[in-house]
């Protein structure tokens, strides 16, 4: 028998197997989110839309200039969406994973799966969220479109990568601590607040800048709206930063996850 032929027929059985599951449980995920019916789906696109929509209104309510360039709603929109990718990833998939634990107890379904699942949905949802603001930029004449569009996907990369891997470690540790979900929650909003969403981290004096640089959720912001403007995050941006950070993030939890894997699956 020819081993090399069997070994990539076992390899493509276990994929196909997994594609399998991964589908399934991103159907349960889409239908349970929000009201035990698949149409509660929108809300999970809507809601990101909503807290981008009330931002942008509170600076336009108080009469609040953009910190940087002419246009309040694309100061806001440029640092507001890759945020949003990351603490949607981070936060979700750990969600995700915890009240799907009980999915663990069925033959050929493991904790990976459901992480997988849990991202790709959610990088759907980011994506969709995106399509819907550059529409009403174009229906409001705002120009969201950016002017290095290779730079732009280059910043939801590393947002992605860096959610995931948050991810992947918040979901192994709420496994073993469910009041992690309460102090990663919290702890959120305090990277929200120190992310440049709001703000421009060139104008922060020094020292601080060089504290707040160090925030990778403010890296993928900088590296965002470098897309759009000319010449922006010189002080800050650190590309290469960002991309170590979220690989070690995303090589970590795979790792504490696998070693983990006999915790979770008693757990359950």
């Amino acid at each position: 028998m020819d081993l090399s032929r069997t070994s990539t027929i076992t390899i493509s059985a276990a994929l196909k197997r997994q594609r399998r599951v991964v589908h399934a449980v991103i159907l349960r995920n889409i239908r349970t989110r929000f009201f035990g019916h698949g149409l509660g789906y929108f809300i999970a696109v809507g809601w990101p839309v909503s807290h981008i929509l009330i931002l942008i209104l509170i600076f336009t309510v108080t009469g609040r200039a953009a910190p940087y360039g002419e246009s309040v709603v694309l100061f806001i929109a440029t640092g507001t969406v890759p945020f949003m990718v990351f603490s949607y990833l981070s936060r979700f998939m750990m969600v995700n994973l915890l009240t799907t634990k009980p999915l663990l107890n069925l033959p050929g379904v493991n904790a990976l799966d459901v992480l997988i699942a849990g991202a790709l949905l959610e990088i759907v949802t980011s994506g969709l969220v995106i399509i819907i603001m550059l529409l009403l930029g174009l229906a409001f004449d705002i120009p969201m479109i950016p002017r290095d569009i290779s730079t732009a996907f280059a910043a939801l990369g590393a947002a992605i990568l860096l959610g995931c891997g948050m991810g992947v470690i918040n979901s192994v540790i709420v496994i073993a601590v469910p009041m992690w979900m309460t102090g990663y929650s919290l702890l959120i909003i305090a990277i929200w607040a120190s992310s440049g969403v709001v703000f421009v981290p060139d104008m922060v004096p020094e020292p601080y800048r060089s504290y707040l640089a160090y925030n990778p959720a403010l890296q993928i912001v900088e590296w965002m709206r470098s897309a759009y403007y000319t010449g922006y995050g010189q002080l800050v941006l650190d590309k290469p930063y960002t991309i170590a950070f979220g690989m070690v993030c995303l090589a970590g939890g795979l790792v504490l996850e696998r070693t983990l894997r006999n915790y979770i699956l008693s757990s359950r």
